[in-house]
């Protein structure tokens, strides 16, 4: 549906609010998202080094089963702040050999490409980097603006974990270091804001056999269920995730970074690829009055990092001026290989969601429960 001006309810400890159909309040005005942080991420996550005594041993028996291999794991890099200080982390601090792994899906800013390769540098990497074929790419997110759904960032978000797990199950990595971290994600953003499962190849084809116009020869792709079960319980490929381990605070890992490998700070969370920044700044919010900064901050205001009159105000002014919103949309206009008034005639067009489409939503939810039951995922996916 298109933004209504009817009230709209803001939870009274963070900033998610009701342009999430799902959030649910309690009697003193507390979101769902809120306990769930209190209930089941706290109780088991400390957010300090004295964490580490929980990781150390995994990361040293990665170490030890990688000792006469060239690398003894891998990390999916972007040149944002999580990825970039889990790299710093990794061989810095612990030790590790890894080789980075970077996706050009065609969008990287030069911010990103920039603090990537300060990285390599320093601490002497090697990057390998999956440059997507762009005609592919392009189709593939040219469907996704004229389907009217939120979730056109699929195609990117689809890419990065497709490409990345495909190549360590061919070439025998056993080992992914993700950045995924409660520190700055601790609330997930709905599945209604344009955050569907990026892996759901059902909904993928069916979009893209509707308007798309080229044969995906070469894209990279992996549904969930290859990766849950082929992936893991065939090819072994396990998920570790550090940052839950140790002390993350977004300042002092930015002041860090900074300071040890001139990375260069953005304005926002995913502001390394510039269809990202976009999309989230402009297409999104307009078009369907969804805001992710609201779950980003929260994650912050949760944890401790930001005070909630500061969410507040971050998100009541626009996250770019309104001229560097235009050039932004003439670029990505001609990127795609649109003029600008057809852009903007899908922006004005009827909005649909996820459920217009074929998809595996119920099989998915039903997978995630069985997860959260097992105490495998702890947010909240709704």
């Amino acid at each position: 549906m298109k933004p209504t001006n009817k009230p709209i309810q803001i939870c009274s400890n963070c900033i998610m609010d009701t342009t999430d159909p799902t959030i649910i309040f309690d009697e003193k005005g507390v979101c769902d998202y809120c306990h769930n942080y209190y209930d089941n991420i706290l109780p088991n996550w400390t957010n300090s080094e004295a964490d580490e005594v929980n990781i150390l041993p995994v990361l040293e028996k990665i170490k030890k089963e990688g000792k006469n291999k060239d690398y003894d794991c891998i990390i999916g890099i972007s040149g944002g702040l999580d990825s970039s200080y889990l790299v710093h982390l990794a061989v810095a601090k612990w030790g590790m050999r890894p080789l980075l792994y970077h996706v050009d899906a065609g969008w990287n800013s030069d911010v990103s490409t920039s603090n990537i390769m300060g990285l390599v540098d320093k601490l002497g990497l090697d990057l390998y980097t999956d440059v997507i074929n762009w005609e592919e790419m392009k189709d593939l997110q040219r469907a996704f603006i004229k389907s009217q759904v939120p979730d056109i960032d699929t195609p990117q978000d689809l890419v990065f974990f497709s490409s990345l797990y495909n190549y360590c199950a061919k070439n025998g990595f056993k080992y992914i270091l993700t950045g995924g971290n409660y520190s700055t994600e601790c609330v997930r953003e709905p599945l209604a804001w344009g955050s569907y499962y990026q892996t759901d190849m059902k909904y993928v084809n069916d979009i893209h056999s509707k308007f798309g116009e080229k044969k995906l020869v070469t894209f990279p792709r992996c549904d969930i269920f290859k990766y849950k079960i082929q992936y893991r319980l065939l090819n072994g490929v396990r998920v570790v995730k550090p940052l839950d381990h140790t002390r993350f605070i977004k300042k002092e890992a930015e002041d860090t970074l900074e300071e040890l490998y001139g990375w260069q700070r953005y304005k926002h969370k995913h502001h390394e690829s510039r269809f990202t920044r976009w999309y989230e700044a402009f297409w999104l919010r307009e078009k369907f009055g969804f805001d992710k900064r609201k779950n980003h901050l929260s994650s912050l205001v949760l944890t401790g990092q930001m005070s909630r009159e500061d969410a507040l105000k971050r998100v009541s002014e626009p996250e770019l001026p309104v001229e560097e919103l235009k050039k932004e949309t003439e670029y990505v206009a001609k990127k795609l290989g649109f003029t600008v008034d057809e852009l903007m005639g899908y922006f004005h067009g009827p909005n649909k969601t996820f459920q217009d489409y074929k998809n595996n939503h119920k099989l998915i939810q039903a997978g995630t429960k069985v997860m959260q039951i097992l105490g495998l995922e702890k947010r909240a996916f709704k």
